[in-house]
């Protein structure tokens, strides 16, 4: 059964990201795309916080190595950033108002020339970027899924909760780069389901080594902690009105308090 609720997890979460980006594309204005990834940044620190964490120290006495473990991670997923194996532009808001700004002009553009390599050039980047970014995200829900079924719940939601920006921006910025709307689609979700085969991966190793289940539980929590703290909340600074600040705190609020509010009923 725990396979396959990581498979459906995957599946669903993977499918749910894309369509809804692709959705909310056509009908939002990009302004309001910081307010998803407010809230995205409470779902993970309150997966991590109220679960993760907690579920770790419960089930070893070596904190010190799991705290290790932890700190490993962070600065694993650093190095991987710094070495372009997995994309973290993730300045969402910006992203997809500069492709909102220019994709009108650009539907209609000549796409020949050093332009049209370039622009291609980084569309493709971006979707081998998102690729291993949601192989990784596999492996953490494997990881939430073999320790408790419940953590493994609010742990996918936390992941839909922030693949939905980056989608969404990415969905956009293909679109600018010269995509049509159905392969920016396509491509889109051909990138999220890596989240299945990343899932797959970690689910073999784990069955054969049962015994580091505690360790890629510290690695899916500090690939959440990374993604919140050093990838999504930078970009909420960059709006620092009352107005913006007052929306962001009240939506991370409702990120933790909508993770804590799946905790009392799953």
């Amino acid at each position: 059964m725990t396979l396959t609720y990581i498979i459906v997890a995957c599946l669903a979460g993977s499918a749910i990201s894309a369509f809804l980006a692709a959705l909310v594309a056509w009908r939002i204005q990009p302004r309001l795309i910081p307010l998803f990834v407010s809230y995205a940044v409470g779902a993970l620190l309150g997966v991590v916080f109220l679960d993760l964490l907690p579920h770790i120290f419960e089930q070893t006495t070596r904190y010190h190595a799991a705290a290790g473990w932890l700190l490993t991670g962070i600065l694993a997923f650093f190095i991987l950033e710094k070495l372009v194996l997995w994309r973290h532009n993730h300045d969402h808001a910006g992203a997809a108002e500069a492709a909102i700004a220019h994709s009108h002009d650009h539907q209609h553009a000549d796409h020949h020339g050093a332009n049209e390599t370039g622009r291609t050039s980084s569309a493709w980047m971006i979707i081998i970027g998102d690729g291993f970014h949601n192989f990784t995200d596999g492996f953490a829900i494997t990881a939430a899924f073999m320790a408790d079924v419940r953590i493994g719940v609010v742990t996918s939601i936390a992941i839909i909760a922030h693949e939905l920006p980056q989608e969404l921006g990415d969905f956009l910025v293909l679109i600018h780069s010269g995509f049509s709307r159905r392969r920016a689609l396509f491509w889109n979700v051909m990138s999220s389901f890596a989240t299945l085969l990343g899932a797959l991966l970690a689910y073999v190793m784990l069955v054969s080594l049962a015994e580091y289940a505690i360790m890629f539980l510290c690695f899916a929590a500090s690939s959440m902690i990374y993604v919140a703290i050093a990838d999504l909340i930078p970009g909420l600074h960059k709006r620092s009105t009352l107005i913006d600040t007052v929306q962001q705190i009240s939506l991370i609020g409702a990120g933790v308090g909508s993770i804590w509010a799946v905790r009392l009923l799953v």
